[in-house]
């Protein structure tokens, strides 16, 4: 894998993302990866609730918890722009491909809607799409 732009060549998941993703995951679960995301139809859509908020509570926050062997979509309160999932909303499966991304604000399509995921999480569905066997 390449190195992120912190140099590290394999990510460490944020420590307060998989502490308060846990409790939605099944027992015994390892987190391997670990991000937030927020959906917006377009980017201008995205680009107004990042500046102004004014859009944010027609947006999704979550936070997708990646483990060995599922992929857990867990819906975040908006004001913590998705660092504090409250529900499981969807299990996908591990083998689904959440990459390639690029750019400051990523773009990944999830349970049929767009999702914007910033610059500093790139790393983390770079490595789990490495370990699935997607190249990068």
């Amino acid at each position: 894998m390449t190195a992120d732009e912190t140099g590290r060549s394999d990510p460490e998941p944020r420590h307060d993302l998989v502490r308060r993703s846990a409790p939605f995951l099944p027992p015994g679960s390892e987190i391997r990866q670990v991000f937030i995301c927020q959906s917006a139809p377009n980017f201008w859509f995205f680009v107004i609730t990042y500046l102004t908020g004014l859009t944010m509570f027609w947006n999704n926050y979550r936070c997708l918890a990646v483990t060995q062997d599922a992929i857990y979509v867990l819906d975040s309160s908006k004001l913590s722009g998705g660092a504090s999932p409250q529900r499981l909303a969807a299990t996908l499966p591990r083998h689904t491909r959440l990459g390639p991304v690029s750019g400051r604000w990523g773009q990944v399509n999830l349970l049929g809607e767009r999702h914007w995921v910033h610059k500093r999480f790139h790393g983390q569905i770079a490595a789990a799409d490495m370990e699935t066997g997607f190249a990068p």
